[in-house]
């Protein structure tokens, strides 16, 4: 079962320990880091959505410019733009790309961030749109006669596009959501299914969960997981905590000054994201849960995100990353505090060791199957 490894690609350099410095958008930047995770054995970089970030779209396609194989996973939340408009738009860049165009639906948990961007939606009617969204995208990419639907959100009368995917039969659907109502869309629509990095505890309860959710649901393919967590590495294990202490540092005082971390702000108390209510969960367990699962960002900043990381060398790393792995987790989403040089050691030291060890355990398995 190969493993897919997607990265991040952002505006400019910076983390919740790295303040940014000059123009919010930096097309060098952009261009250098999708360069290095191309070159680093990459598969996909994920291009983040939030009510003050910048178009997604175009960073993709600006990226799709400078690089030839990257996979281009563009986060895009439903209710601001047509879903066939949004699929013509993707049909696009799939062709520009040379077809490494991908789509990580998300449909919010904050109500305070959707209004920003003028979505009074309850919760739970956002993820009911979303799955009526995914559905008429999935119709305008692979429907040759014109189609017409008439939903609760979305009414579409004798729609046909005459740009459609490269990819077949469609652009890939991942898909973030941890609340009842995500999983019973993301189970029936999605083709991976994207999880932060809780406990191999927790995250076996959700692939769980999210499986008997799927067994209801009559689909074409198996659902796919996709795992997103923070490695922190060095060449000790000494080192590498040392490093985590140090970005924790400068994460408190850059959340003393005030500092935005990637355009979030995020309102006082109880975050209402399931998925990091989970993960304060897990931080609730310790500054160290399992092997080397390091909470203190987490905690720190409210679980806003992908907050959780894995401490200690590249082997250690790679071996954490490898249990998550036997779990199911066949995508595994990596980003680094120091985004561009992380980017570069993950695809030196970190990525060759967990796919050197995932073909040596699929031929030893097609050897056990011969035998």
């Amino acid at each position: 079962m190969p493993v897919e490894f997607v990265g991040f690609l952002h505006y400019n350099e910076s983390s919740e320990s790295l303040a940014p410095t000059g123009p919010v958008v930096q097309p060098d930047f952009i261009k250098s880091f999708a360069r290095a995770q191309e070159e680093g054995d990459f598969d996909k970089a994920l291009i983040a959505y939030s009510s003050s970030a910048g178009d997604g779209f175009l960073v993709a396609q600006y990226a799709a410019a400078f690089t030839e194989r990257l996979g281009l996973l563009v986060a895009h939340r439903p209710g601001f733009v047509s879903p066939t408009v949004a699929a013509r738009k993707f049909a696009t860049l799939d062709h520009l790309s040379g077809g490494r165009a991908s789509v990580n639906i998300i449909s919010g948990g904050n109500d305070a961030e959707q209004q920003r961007d003028g979505d009074y939606l309850s919760h739970d009617e956002r993820y009911e749109r979303t799955g009526e969204f995914i559905d008429i995208l999935k119709k305008t990419w692979t429907s040759e006669a014109p189609f017409s639907h008439a939903g609760k959100y979305y009414r579409v009368e004798d729609n046909v596009s005459s740009v459609r995917p490269l990819q077949k039969p469609h652009i890939p659907v991942f898909f973030s959501g941890s609340s009842d109502a995500a999983v019973e869309v993301g189970a029936r629509t999605a083709d991976t299914y994207m999880l932060w990095a809780e406990s191999l505890a927790g995250t076996r309860e959700q692939l769980d969960r999210i499986r008997a959710a799927e067994a209801r649901h009559e689909r074409d393919q198996p659902l796919r997981f996709s795992l997103s967590v923070r490695p922190i590495i060095a060449p000790t294990e000494a080192e590498a905590w040392a490093r985590a202490e140090e970005i924790l540092g400068k994460a408190k005082t850059l959340q003393a000054k005030g500092a935005q971390i990637f355009g979030r702000r995020e309102k006082p108390g109880q975050p209402q994201n399931v998925g990091s209510i989970r993960l304060l969960e897990t931080a609730a367990q310790g500054k160290v849960v399992d092997k080397r699962l390091w909470t203190e960002i987490a905690s720190l900043t409210g679980a806003g995100g992908n907050s959780t990381a894995l401490v200690g060398t590249p082997e250690q790393v790679a071996e954490s990353l490898l249990d998550y792995y036997d779990l199911g987790i066949e995508t595994i989403l990596i980003r680094g505090f120091n985004p561009l040089q992380d980017a570069r050691d993950y695809g030196r030291e970190l990525i060759p060791l967990v796919r050197g060890e995932v073909a040596r355990r699929d031929a030893a398995r097609l050897r056990s199957a011969v035998a």
